[in-house]
């Protein structure tokens, strides 16, 4: 399958809004995904807009949204980038970061889409982006899975990422707990 991967543009709210309904309709959604499909369904354009302008190649460079792209223009597959900095006045998650430090978070492949390397090109653009913004230097990337998302851990450890040992309360529709993951930054 041909695509290439991108950042998500402003306009497209339309887009990333159909893209994440679909991913809030997988059958795993309630292990991935913090937000159910009702709500999310629910929001108002506005918070699309919100959303898209606050991830794209435009935003304020906090989240940055990727996404692969069919050469017909079909998304297929998504992930989104926090970053996370000590010096934070605002944390993304209520308490700074301990460390400079990147988050992937909204990782999905279309089904039709899965096994044809979109979730490794994926992932290597979002580590790409982070080891490239400028000082201080992030010093790793990390993620949240669920214990019971065994497809996904699968993934990302043959990706490189390993288990820290932290673990969190799952949020979201699902029970039990997320496990962190990092990538730590080599050299």
């Amino acid at each position: 399958m041909d695509y290439s991967i991108r950042p998500v543009r402003a306009d497209e709210w339309e887009r990333v809004r159909e893209l994440r309904l679909a991913a809030l309709r997988d059958p795993v959604a309630h292990l991935a995904f913090v937000e159910t499909h009702e709500a999310a369904l629910a929001q108002p354009d506005a918070f699309w807009q919100g959303r898209a302008q606050g991830a794209s190649e435009d935003g304020p460079g906090r989240v940055r949204q990727f996404v692969a792209e069919t050469p017909d223009g079909r998304w297929i597959g998504t992930t989104t980038v926090l970053v996370e900095r000590p010096s934070d006045e605002e944390p993304l998650f209520g308490e700074p970061a301990e460390k400079d430090q990147t988050q992937l978070v909204g990782v999905y492949v279309r089904p039709e889409a899965r096994g044809g390397g979109v979730i490794d090109a994926l992932f290597r653009t979002a580590v790409e982006w982070s080891w490239a913004l400028p000082a201080p230097a992030v010093q790793r990337v990390r993620l949240y899975v669920h214990e019971d998302n065994a497809r996904a851990a699968a993934f990302y450890r043959r990706f490189g990422f390993v288990p820290t040992g932290g673990r969190i309360p799952a949020p979201g529709p699902a029970s039990g707990e997320d496990v962190e993951y990092e990538l730590p930054r080599v050299g």
